[in-house]
């Protein structure tokens, strides 16, 4: 399970006021933390800052990778934004992300190429965010279509088959459960990734819902989430789903892991 360290989003109160304040330390002792509970990438986000973000943007990707060596997912839909980043990037970058729309495929697929970067799919294109798992197997089909064609390694693609709250419309968490397993039995080598949270977004108790969610659709095919590394039940949930799912031969993790406590 690749998991993308969701913390450092300028959508969130305190970094938002961190970010404005340039409070290095509160910054990074995040991104330490997180990577401490097991985050493969650490997404940075200043997309809250519209006139501001190409600078912040740079300035978190200089200030977190000071303190830890994983890579970053750098989250704009802005490709003047990335572009600045990446030029700041040490080692292979995630960006997050690009769509099947038209215009933003074509701005953000060359800083793609240009950096080897991998990249988080939206399966979105110019008719709007898909509401049913077939519209969304076909927009899902026609970014890795296009993006093998234009020479993207299919196992640098992250596909995300966008997850909408369950609070609006109980079908929006089969239909993604439904959209990853249609992805999963293509056989192709894109991983599957999902902004969790966003389906428990206006219910109680968001993180039992998050949990559950999480190990359904691992069930289903889902490789990678975009998570809270520092909520430790979800980080054993998912130790304990890829033994359940013969994705940790042998338990290796799984027995590494309660050797060292970290499933008590």
């Amino acid at each position: 399970m690749i998991i993308i360290g969701e913390l450092i989003n300028s959508t969130r109160k305190e970094i938002k006021k961190a970010i404005e304040e340039k409070d290095k330390e509160y910054i990074q002792d995040i991104a330490q933390k997180q990577v401490e509970k097991g985050a493969d990438f650490i997404d940075v986000n200043a997309g809250a800052f519209v006139h501001e973000e190409v600078e912040y943007l740079e300035w978190l990707v200089k200030i977190v990778q000071e303190v830890i060596d994983k890579p970053l997912a750098l989250d704009s839909p802005n490709p003047e934004a990335l572009k600045k980043a990446l030029e700041f990037h040490e080692g292979t970058p995630m960006i997050n992300s690009i769509t099947a729309e038209k215009e933003r495929y074509q701005q953000i697929l060359p800083l793609v190429k240009e950096y080897n970067a991998r990249v988080i799919a939206l399966c979105m294109d110019d008719e709007g965010m898909p509401e049913t798992a077939e519209e969304r197997l076909k927009v899902a089909d026609k970014l890795i279509n296009n993006l093998d064609k234009d020479g993207i390694p299919l196992e640098n693609v992250f596909l995300d088959p966008l997850i909408k709250p369950i609070s609006v419309n109980g079908e929006f968490g089969p239909q993604v459960l439904d959209t990853i397993s249609g992805i999963t039995e293509w056989g192709t080598d894109v991983h599957i990734t999902c902004g969790l949270s966003n389906i428990s977004y206006g219910l109680p108790k968001r993180a039992l819902l998050n949990q559950a969610f999480l190990v359904l659709a691992m069930g289903r095919g889902l490789d990678s989430a975009i998570i809270d590394p520092l909520d430790d039940y979800l980080m054993k949930l998912v130790k304990a789903s890829e033994v359940l799912l013969n994705l940790d031969p042998f338990g290796s993790k799984y027995l590494k892991a309660a050797r060292a406590g970290e499933l008590d």
